[in-house]
């Protein structure tokens, strides 16, 4: 393998796969570096699915950012040949004191994302298999669906390896050395060298400290998929779902081939540290009872035995709202990271902005939603 490269990326997980791929796809010579062999299940792109939707909290940048993601999802379908989105429609469920909902459609309406707000009963009428109290409400956005992640991030490698980027798997960063010139970068495979670099380490910026110190802290999270009563979730009459309770949050999906419907929950974990044993599926009572207890009140049919469990990880910034940024000190450096459990659905455009932030290419994306600088005030 040659050593030296127009731009390195280092993570090649959702974001740093997506962004090899349109780098290459430009001609720029792109080298990929990784932990692990893409896709895995040390990041948090496995277990799928992963909900896409576009009637977004956090303002214009997030809504304009999921329907260019979207855009980007329909292109790779093109160009893979393969089904990656199912336009199942997403059904958002919350309390209304929690008051979810109403900010957002004024975003909406001037993005042109269609939306329907629906009362307990209208969401009981339509899909019998949910019980909602009548003090939630809910709104159904019928063109958001979910993502099949994993074959995702197989189709973005497949393609920019196509495309000539290379990739390095099963290759840790041992240490990373940067100036106005260009950007080393050690691993056990030797040192590489770039122009420019791109981080996209997900949970694991930590272990590139001091190169790199941001407010990112990663937390263990479980989902499982649980068995369902014949017909009232299966995929294709039934939609992906968020559910704001004054317990929790949690969200899930269908039941897509008979693996059962779906679920996990946004708040809470387990605090972790790259370099730890991640403890497994049922370490904690509440892995499978905050899951089965949520199913039995909102969607009882579906509390059936459970058929699968996994582990994953979420990067998770103070507000919750992303990292996209140039390194305070380095220019040539690009950080993307604290996804924070929702970015998934974003890969496709977060990548390709980083493209066009490795050219200097102008782009509509309002960057300040995503700065660092709005942590200058936290002490890492």
């Amino acid at each position: 393998m040659k050593n030296s490269f127009e731009v390195i990326v280092v993570g090649a997980g959702s974001m740093g796969m997506s962004a090899g791929y349109y780098l290459a796809r430009r001609g720029v010579r792109t080298l990929m570096i990784d932990s692990y062999d893409p896709p895995h299940e040390n990041g948090s792109h496995h277990g799928e699915p992963r909900l896409i939707r576009h009637a977004y909290s956090g303002g214009k940048s997030y809504i304009n950012l999921a329907l260019d993601a979207d855009r980007l999802w329909r292109e790779l379908e093109d160009t893979s040949g393969q089904k990656l989105l199912a336009r199942s429609g997403v059904l958002n469920m919350a309390d209304r004191s929690i008051g979810k909902f109403i900010p957002r459609l004024p975003g909406c309406a001037e993005a042109g994302v269609q939306v329907e707000m629906l009362d307990a009963a209208e969401v009981h009428r339509r899909y019998a298999g949910i019980t909602l109290p009548e003090s939630y409400e809910a709104m159904y956005e019928p063109n958001a669906g979910y993502l099949y992640s994993e074959q995702c991030i197989a189709a973005y490698r497949r393609l920019a390896l196509a495309e000539g980027a290379m990739l390095l798997p099963y290759n840790p960063v041992q240490h990373i050395q940067a100036d106005g010139a260009g950007v080393r970068v050690r691993t056990r495979a030797g040192e590489f060298s770039a122009d420019q670099l791109i981080i996209t380490a997900g949970a694991w910026f930590k272990h590139l400290e001091p190169f790199v110190t941001l407010p990112i802290r990663a937390v263990r999270k479980t989902v499982g998929w649980f068995r369902t009563e014949p017909h009232f979730y299966d995929a294709g009459n039934f939609p992906g779902f968020t559910l704001e309770t004054q317990e929790g949050g949690y969200y899930g999906f269908p039941n897509i081939n008979g693996a059962g419907i779906k679920i996990g929950r946004h708040d809470g974990g387990l605090p972790w540290s790259p370099g730890e044993q991640v403890a497994p599926f049922g370490h904690l009572e509440e892995d499978e009872g905050d899951l089965r207890r949520t199913l039995s009140a909102f969607l009882p049919q579906s509390a059936g035995e459970l058929l699968q469990s996994a582990v994953c990880k979420y990067e998770l910034t103070p507000d919750e709202h992303f990292i996209i940024d140039r390194h305070p000190f380095y220019a040539n450096v690009l950080l993307a990271g604290g996804f924070s459990g929702h970015g998934f659905k974003f890969a496709s455009a977060v990548g390709s902005l980083l493209a066009d932030l490795v050219q200097q290419v102008p782009t509509t994306v309002d960057l300040s939603t995503f700065s660092l600088s709005r942590f200058n005030h936290i002490k890492s």
